[in-house]
């Protein structure tokens, strides 16, 4: 009877912390936030030597875990090598079966490359920068382009995908349809849906564990989030409500609702999977509905968006438009015009006797790429770094507590 009560105690005090009754911060949320405050100053810009030392210590332990967990499991890890072998040697072995090896081999490169940039596209490359917008929306848009001006889409492989040329024997004029389109780069775009569905698994993994520990995690969106449970009575702004507004309809539609919050661009989804795992939803009922949702639905709205935005006629208009503009118009849609004749000459193998100048938008769209991925390689190593502020830290609290 004592332990039933002290339970119905210890419900009734979460529940008025949840409505929003304690205010009062603890000393131990106090110190955490203090803690985590001394984490973020440690970055490459601000402590460079402390970081990097941090960044390699904590690379070693990373090292040093994954070694114990495989020797944990070093069945599975010697019959993984086993097969590994064995697909080694069916690989440099000569016979018949080689034009299927080649075919297999290209096709699963290039399917992980675009399941690769999908989960990349997740985690933001550390900016929150698609990737959709650096490599999935321009292949669509040349694949667009390229079908229009060939009036065909069985483009030579190789050099497809690497390089789009016309086939020897054209189409004929007007044989290019949407669907034609859609299913010429179907492939790289639910691979590519599937990479986002994958990156989406961690929010949802660690609410999970966190509920089912009790722990609560170091990460700024399972915060915001328990911050909005707690005020959900009081939301004012749109914001709040807003996200507020996805968590009840994940919570009580379930599947459906998950599956409707991942066929749409929703830039609230992380809360979807935090509030999955923190209600204990079943993984595949997550899963399957945000796989479904970003790899099927959400595919094909984004498809049908970039490939009806480069149709040859839209682009001959939008190209018109930009001339139009008083003043500054004619010099901004020189560079436009240029790149767009360049692409039709290489299409019809024209461009070799072309002069080659580098267009400024080939120029700045690849410094952008490099920006970004530098960008998301210091985000991993300030991550890292204060990963192993943090267990330093958990080591001094367990010494004090001696």
């Amino acid at each position: 009877m004592a332990e039933n009560g002290t339970d119905l105690r210890r419900m009734a005090m979460s529940k008025e912390q949840h409505n929003g009754n304690f205010t009062e911060p603890s000393p131990s949320s106090e110190q955490k936030k203090r803690e985590r405050e001394e984490r973020l100053d440690i970055v490459l810009w601000k402590k460079p030597l402390i970081t990097l030392q941090y960044f390699f210590l904590e690379t070693l332990l990373n090292l040093k875990e994954l070694t114990i967990k495989l020797w944990h499991r070093r069945r599975i890890v010697v019959s993984l090598l086993l097969l590994l072998a064995l697909l080694t040697s069916a690989y440099y072995i000569e016979g018949a079966h080689q034009q299927y090896v080649h075919y297999l081999e290209k096709k699963l490169l290039w399917c992980a490359y675009w399941v690769g940039l999908g989960i990349l596209s997740s985690v933001g490359l550390g900016t929150g920068l698609h990737t959709f917008l650096l490599y999935l929306g321009p292949h669509i848009a040349s694949v667009t382009l390229a079908a229009y001006e060939c009036n065909s889409v069985n483009f030579p492989e190789p050099p497809y995908p690497d390089q789009i040329i016309c086939p020897d024997v054209e189409g004929v004029e007007g044989s290019i349809s949407l669907w034609t389109i859609i299913s010429k780069v179907r492939l790289e775009a639910c691979m590519w849906g599937a990479g986002t569905a994958i990156g989406e698994l961690p929010p949802y993994f660690m609410a999970r564990a966190a509920r089912l520990s009790g722990e609560e995690p170091d990460d700024e969106e399972y915060q915001e989030f328990e911050e909005m449970l707690e005020h959900a009575q009081t939301a004012q702004d749109f914001a709040s409500r807003a996200k507020l507004a996805v968590q009840n309809l994940v919570q009580k539609v379930g599947f459906f609702g998950i599956l409707a919050c991942a066929s749409i661009p929703n830039p609230l989804f992380d809360l979807a999977g935090i509030t999955c795992g923190h209600f204990l939803v079943p993984f595949w009922t997550f899963f399957g509905a945000t796989l479904i949702g970003k790899a099927i639905i959400k595919m094909h709205i984004q498809k049908l968006f970039v490939i009806i935005t480069f149709s040859k006629h839209i682009v001959e208009q939008m190209v018109a438009l930009i001339g139009a503009v008083p003043s500054v118009g004619p010099s901004l849609q020189k560079p436009f015009q240029q790149y767009l004749e360049t692409q039709r000459l290489k299409l019809h193998h024209k461009a070799e006797g072309a002069p080659q100048s580098e267009n400024w938008l080939s120029w700045m769209f690849e410094k952008l790429v490099i920006v970004m991925v530098c960008y998301f390689i210091l985000s991993i190593i300030n991550s890292m770094a204060q990963s192993y502020a943090k267990r330093l830290q958990q080591m001094s609290s367990e010494e004090k507590t001696k």
